[in-house]
């Protein structure tokens, strides 16, 4: 899908499955920690995984969900160290590369908003090189309210100087999405298949999809 690059001045770009593959989180989540779980406590995995499952469910969309030292207290269990472990599946999303080199080559604003806590960003910076294509890198913990939340946009507002209306935003959350809609940024885009292992995610009845960024000029 080729992006309307003659109205866009500031790209925002998610992290977490929209330019690094999301299999890496989902991994860790759903199987890893489950499973470093129940060896802990002496539950079997069937086991471990409800009362995680459970627990995610309450705190989903707010900014305790995305935040390591929320769990590794509310677990008692070292959540980075365990990151650590399976740090070899943290990978860049296809063609993603390509896409922060030409977009920065058009001289556009580019600036990485992400919902993962500063310590789950370092980590991910120690294995992908983002730190180069980015004028700015936020993590909503440096706001205090995830990107679902207005506030969130409200204190990017004061902080960064753009136009929503000249902005382009990609995220391959749709309650994130909502609420960039919310805020008034005009060209929001969602990732068709976030994660690399899983079937793809349809976003067509509410938001335009990239498939892959080659695409995209």
């Amino acid at each position: 899908m080729l992006l309307p690059w003659s109205d866009i001045e500031t790209v925002f770009l998610d992290m977490d499955g929209t330019l690094l593959d999301l299999h890496f989180d989902n991994h860790f989540w759903l199987e890893y920690l489950p499973e470093r779980y129940g060896q802990t406590y002496g539950l079997t995995i069937e086991q471990a995984k409800q009362t995680l499952l459970s627990q995610y469910a309450t705190l989903q969309g707010k900014l305790q969900w995305y935040c390591i030292d929320y769990w590794s207290d509310a677990l008692n269990l070292p959540v980075l160290k365990f990151k650590e472990e399976i740090a070899h599946l943290i990978k860049w999303r296809n063609h993603a590369e390509f896409f922060l080199k030409l977009i920065n080559e058009m001289g556009k604003q580019v600036i990485l908003i992400t919902n993962a806590h500063p310590k789950s960003l370092n980590l991910k910076m120690q294995k992908v090189d983002l730190a180069p294509w980015f004028k700015q890198i936020i993590s909503s913990h440096d706001y205090n309210f995830p990107k679902e939340n207005q506030y969130f946009w409200q204190h990017l507002g004061e902080r960064i100087e753009f136009n929503p209306h000249t902005s382009l935003f990609i995220d391959d959350s749709v309650s994130v999405l909502r609420s960039a809609k919310q805020y008034g940024i005009k060209h929001l885009f969602a990732i068709y298949q976030p994660d690399s292992q899983k079937p793809p995610l349809m976003h067509e009845h509410e938001f335009a999809i990239i498939k892959d960024y080659i695409d995209c000029f």
